[in-house]
């Protein structure tokens, strides 16, 4: 199915929180309570968390929709990044998500490639983020690249997040081994 990735901008707000409207509760309702989800939901999603994310925060967003010959794009999935620490070569995902239909298709790959190219881009070597201990996303990380390098117990309002914190290098192994023979 043919898509295309672009850098969100705050118009394309509404259409992300259309999209994670569909995905955020079937993605936690086996691993966080109701009140919960209900609460990150709008701490995270609502318009101006967005807004400041973007524009206040630095987080890249970046789109993958699919192309119709005759129909506007449909959006199927975003990512949101930023570099972590300023003048450091280590980026941070916050947010990855395509919809539930389309997990397991390769989109989420393709999202996910999509960030390492742009990190790379900025001089980026490492990729970290952060996953649930219970979220099911966890062996999709691992199945690309990335490993568990801690753990993270972190309040969000009355609630707790119990993560695991990951880590993927973002150097070419076989272009940095030929470099140094």
């Amino acid at each position: 199915m043919p898509f295309k990735l672009r850098t969100a901008s705050p118009d394309d707000i509404p259409a992300i929180i259309r999209l994670q409207e569909q995905i955020w509760e079937p993605t936690y309702r086996s691993i966080l309570a109701p009140d919960q989800i209900a609460y990150m939901f709008t701490m995270m999603y609502s318009p101006e968390a967005l807004q400041e994310q973007m524009t206040t925060r630095g987080h890249t967003f970046v789109l993958l929709e699919i192309e119709h010959d005759d129909q506007a794009p449909e959006l199927r999935g975003f990512a949101a990044f930023s570099a972590y620490r300023p003048d450091d070569k280590s980026f941070k995902l916050h947010k990855i998500y395509v919809l539930p239909a389309t997990q397991g298709s390769g989109l989420g790959r393709a999202l996910l490639t999509e960030v390492e190219n742009r990190c790379r881009a900025k001089g980026g070597e490492e990729l970290l983020l952060n996953v649930n201990r219970y979220n099911k996303a966890r062996t999709f990380y691992e199945k690309v690249g990335f490993r568990v390098v801690g753990e993270e117990d972190i309040a969000i309002g009355p609630y707790w997040m119990n993560d695991y914190s990951m880590s993927k290098s973002l150097v070419d192994q076989s272009a940095h081994n030929s470099a140094s023979v």
